[in-house]
């Protein structure tokens, strides 16, 4: 069993929360920090961005922060480096690798494949890789036992659907909004009968992402679904609190008041 179902086996029907981090952002240490930090804070899953020059399904904060990591020196063999150093502490939570398909396809998809597993990743969120092209990364990574997690839409429906959520594994991502991270809320009600009709045709959990900023947002959104995600609210949060010059162990506990705040509302 991969760590992704042991979550939410333990959780036994209460609802995940799912925190997004660009790796590297502020600065490497401080990210590093971030990062050990977020289980006990109250994250039950973890997405490691992995940052890129353009990130076409990010807002303006989380497309900053990825340049800003980029500026930092962060790379994709930076991001999995991070991740080995999380994982000499922790070998419980998942951490899923998120980000766009070009730094991976440069560094070699079997390369990137093995590289992922022994850094500890548990499953990958590739942005812009279409189910039809899918299977040069999707194949390798799940001989391996990294969980492909396939984004759906509010405009994945019908046939669409059912092709996007075949071959899927881990858990399905739902796009609340048609737009970019960290812009504009979701219509719940018309959130909630699309995971309706997805539920009738995967057994997978689903997790809603996209526009997510505040506990009561993270509340409604769990009435609804298995898990939330949450990113640009914590990533402008880092922002916010680094441009006035906050310590890493003061940004830390900062941050863990927000993810308590979240969890809590789940």
């Amino acid at each position: 069993m991969s760590r992704i179902e042991k979550t939410f086996e333990k959780l036994n029907g209460a609802k995940a929360l799912n925190i997004f981090m660009t790796a590297g952002y502020p600065d490497t240490p401080t990210s590093l920090e971030i990062l050990k930090n977020l289980p006990a804070n109250g994250a039950d899953l973890i997405e490691l961005g992995i940052p890129f020059t353009d990130p076409m399904a990010d807002g303006p904060t989380i497309q900053d922060s990825s340049l800003q990591a980029l500026a930092n020196g962060m790379s994709l063999q930076g991001t999995l480096d991070m991740l080995s150093e999380f994982r000499k502490d922790n070998n419980d939570t998942p951490v899923i690798l998120m980000g766009y398909f070009n730094p991976i396809y440069k560094y070699g998809c079997d390369k990137f494949v093995e590289a992922a597993v022994a850094a500890g990743a548990d499953g990958l969120i590739v942005v812009d890789l279409p189910p039809e092209e899918d299977e040069e990364l999707r194949i390798p990574a799940q001989k391996a036992g990294l969980d492909f997690i396939k984004l759906v839409t509010p405009t994945t429906v019908g046939s669409r659907l059912d092709t996007v959520i075949q071959n899927a594994s881990g858990f399905l991502y739902y796009v609340s909004i048609a737009g970019v991270t960290g812009t504009k809320s979701a219509n719940i009600d018309q959130v909630g009968a699309h995971i309706q009709d997805i539920k009738s045709k995967c057994n997978l959990p689903v997790a809603v992402g996209f526009g997510i900023k505040t506990p009561e947002d993270a509340a409604n959104m769990a009435k609804i679904a298995d898990a939330v995600v949450v990113g640009s609210a914590v990533v402008e949060n880092i922002k916010e609190n680094h441009n006035k010059n906050m310590g890493a162990n003061d940004l830390t506990a900062l941050l863990s008041s927000q993810i308590s705040a979240l969890k809590n509302a789940i």
